[in-house]
């Protein structure tokens, strides 16, 4: 009974270990994991490399499995440490670590899978990882703050410009012909997007004196719309305080983000 009691002080300990980044075991644990997450992702970046992976490939297929075997036992503490396992598994973060891990399992298990190179890139998955290491920054809330408060203003914003490069690009497909490269409506869109973000792939080029002029508008205005979600991001941060440094974790679900006086959690209702 114990040993699948959720309130059980070993449960409880762990829980504190792997879930509360404030906590002096916590911080040593998201170090340990943040260099493991690193290493692992640099040597997936290396394997990709043909030359190393012809020469080291053996030493990078023991280094693979070293990180698997440290991620599967973290991902079975993080099940066994919550107090709800479903909700973690269920969660966003749970579907990363699983993907994370699982493709090793897969080559080992099916012969010819480690060929596969969407196999292999799954265990990039683990760079999303690190977002909930840096959740717990200072910085990286008021950053996260303050896109949420703005989402509604670069929403409209983008939805402007979309309605802008359409009509701009529908303008210039009607004065320029399909020699210029401008053969339909869409690819035309395509090159006003090119030209509003001011990256100017050189592909497609109107050749009309018409053209030219809203082109040369085009990237004018590219400028000024580049500044405004910017400049809304930035209001936002010149009005954010400083966040809460309360990185609690519910034992239930696993969701970090209470306030410093919350006795339950927020997401599931649970006692903090």
């Amino acid at each position: 009974m114990a040993a699948s009691d959720p309130t059980a002080p070993w449960r409880q300990r762990l829980h504190t270990v792997i879930f509360e980044a404030d906590t002096p075991a916590g911080k040593r644990f998201d170090v340990a994991l943040l260099w493991a997450i690193v290493l692992s992702v640099a040597a997936v970046l290396v394997e990709s490399v043909a030359s190393v992976r012809a020469e080291h490939g053996a030493a990078l297929h023991v280094l693979e499995l070293v990180f698997t075997g440290l991620f599967t036992v973290e991902y079975v503490l993080r099940v066994v440490a919550v107090r709800r396992p479903w909700k973690y598994i269920f969660s966003f973060y749970g579907w990363v670590d699983l993907l994370s891990i699982l493709p090793t399992f897969v080559e080992l298990l099916v012969p010819g899978a480690a060929s596969l190179r969407v196999v292999r890139m799954l265990r990039l998955l683990r760079v999303f990882r690190v977002l909930k290491l840096v959740g717990f920054l200072r910085e990286a809330q008021v950053l996260r703050d303050a896109l949420l408060a703005s989402r509604r203003k670069i929403a409209v914003f983008l939805s402007t410009v979309l309605v802008l490069v359409t009509l701009l690009g529908t303008l210039v497909y009607m004065v320029e012909d399909a020699e210029a490269g401008f053969t339909s409506i869409p690819r035309s869109i395509y090159w006003a997007i090119v030209t509003v973000t001011t990256v100017g792939y050189g592909d497609i080029a109107p050749q009309t004196v018409t053209g030219q002029i809203i082109a040369s508008l085009m990237m004018i205005l590219g400028y000024a719309i580049l500044a405004v979600p910017t400049g809304i991001v930035g209001a936002e941060l010149a009005k954010s305080s400083s966040p809460s440094t309360n990185t609690q974790a519910c034992p239930s679900c696993g969701r970090e983000g209470h306030d410093d006086d919350a006795a339950y959690c927020k997401h599931c209702g649970e006692r903090l």
